[in-house]
């Protein structure tokens, strides 16, 4: 972290390791291509132009969220047929922009999503490569902000609606069903979950082959989640034991592909954000430390009460440590980094490190309270 604090930046930043995302992508493939996997990097992570230039050199898919993050993969080096594209609620305009860029899939959630891609694919000429996402009804075991695979949640087909859907892929003249998708959540740790989730598509596979339909590939979505409280014991995931799981309990058929869309477990270690302290204020129970980055750099915290490590830098010393609150600039109460963590005594001026911010730090960043976005720099 000296580094860091003698590069003399303005704070609040972004800071990469470009070299440990190296490494987790290296990790990623040996682990996956064994079994053929084919992996689609989750731009809604970070979309940050230079990770997602590192990432799509490695040879991984794309796995879009918008119209937008379809243009920026496109342009970042991903073949437009490795794009996957997913979402709720995609816009015409949106679905038109992976049509005229011919993408691998678009991952659709209804049945009235099938008739608007049908429409529209007709209308240009095209035909439109589907993906059915399935809601499996299974429980992530996550937080219930990002967890999508239950009946509750708004994504995905419902298993009552399957017999519909047969009949309205039999009408669609522009539509060729290439897989079944299914994504159930986010920061998931629990190993099991994930072969609670093979026994589900197993399950609802079979339905599609008893009426002699057999898709060319299963999507399993990603979810495989990261070590916050203590990243330097992990900072790659274990992709060997997550892609087992996959390998031992999944049925496939014969010259089946299996996909998944990872992105938090890839870019998250390989991030941090860099912020000064401003002032302190010592109170009765607690000192609160209030920071120059908030909410507008990481909304985390903030959004789902998460956990992310946060260091002095310059300081290696767990001597004379001091109770503290992280607390940032914005106007709001939720605008809090930690509660009554230790740290080493701090003082207007110091730096801190928050660890753990490449997923989901940068790419939900904003001008809230007309704040100027933050700075991105890599390390190598």
């Amino acid at each position: 972290m000296k580094k860091v604090e003698e590069q003399g930046r303005i704070t609040p930043y972004y800071i990469y390791d470009l070299s440990l995302l190296g490494h987790t992508l290296d990790k990623l493939k040996t682990a996956s291509e064994p079994y053929g996997f084919k992996v689609h990097y989750a731009l809604k992570a970070n979309s940050n132009p230079e990770i997602l230039r590192l990432i799509s050199e490695s040879g991984l898919g794309a796995d879009c969220v918008s119209g937008n993050e379809v243009l920026r993969a496109i342009e970042s080096g991903f073949p437009s047929d490795s794009i996957a594209f997913a979402g709720v609620g995609k816009s015409d305009a949106e679905i038109t922009i992976g049509l005229q860029n011919d993408i691998f899939t678009f991952n659709v959630e209804s049945t009235q999503e099938i008739r608007v891609i049908d429409d529209l694919a007709g209308k240009m000429g095209k035909t439109a490569g589907i993906a059915l996402r399935i809601n499996p009804n299974v429980n992530a075991k996550t937080h219930h902000y990002i967890t999508t695979g239950l009946e509750e949640n708004k994504f995905g087909i419902n298993s009552w609606e399957f017999v519909e859907v047969l009949s309205l892929l039999q009408k669609s003249k522009n539509i060729e069903l290439k897989g079944l998708h299914f994504h159930i959540g986010s920061q998931i740790t629990e190993l099991s979950v994930f072969k609670g989730l093979c026994l589900r598509v197993n399950e609802i596979q079979q339905f599609f082959i008893d009426h002699h339909i057999i898709p060319g590939h299963l999507n399993v979505g990603g979810g495989l989640g990261v070590e916050y409280e203590q990243p330097d014991i992990a900072l790659i995931p274990d992709f060997k034991a997550f892609f087992k799981v996959f390998h031992e309990h999944l049925e496939l058929q014969p010259q089946q592909q299996v996909h998944f869309e990872l992105g938090r477990a890839i870019v998250a270690q390989s991030g941090s954000l860099v912020t000064k302290v401003l002032f302190v204020k010592k109170g009765i129970n607690v000192n609160f430390a209030i920071v120059d980055a908030g909410m507008t750099e990481l909304i985390r915290p903030a959004l789902y009460q998460s956990f992310h490590k946060i260091e002095k830098i310059g300081s290696e010393s767990e001597k004379g440590q001091t109770v503290y609150d992280v607390v940032g600039p914005i106007c709001e109460s939720s605008d809090c980094f930690a509660k009554r963590i230790l740290l080493p005594e701090l003082n207007r001026g110091d730096l801190l490190v928050i660890r753990t911010t490449g997923a989901y730090g940068e790419v939900m960043s904003s001008n809230y309270n007309l704040r100027t976005k933050a700075l991105a720099y890599y390390t190598s």
